[in-house]
């Protein structure tokens, strides 16, 4: 079973930085698409932004330029860096990890963390 963890949310005014963390468990980490996604209060989950297992990273255009989605397959670990938050990022990010081997799918998620950002 997979599990994926996810730390570093918390209160930042407008402008601040947070780096998001996600640690997955089991072998599949190298073979994963790894992405962020975040639902603020009301509204649909949205994708952030994906790192691919080759290291081809695509983002949201509300994000981009801001923030950046990186992976370090040794420690089974994805992150996320935000940089000059908005108000409208105030949301709870989840963690997933996608892909598939032979007929084998995958898609886990994480439990969220929470990132609220003042103004």
């Amino acid at each position: 079973q997979v599990q994926l963890v996810e730390s570093g949310g918390g209160l930042v005014q407008a402008g601040g930085s947070l780096k998001l963390s996600c640690a997955a468990s089991g072998s599949i980490f190298s073979r994963s698409a790894m992405g962020w996604y975040r639902q603020a209060p009301g509204k649909l989950r949205e994708l952030v932004a994906v790192i691919t297992t080759g290291g081809t990273t695509n983002y949201s255009d509300s994000v981009k330029g801001r923030f950046t989605i990186s992976r370090d397959n040794a420690k089974n670990t994805v992150y996320l860096q935000m940089n000059t938050l908005k108000p409208e990022d105030t949301a709870v990010y989840y963690c997933n990890a996608q892909g598939r081997r032979g007929l084998t799918i995958w898609n886990y998620w994480g439990q969220g963390t929470q990132v609220t950002v003042s103004s």
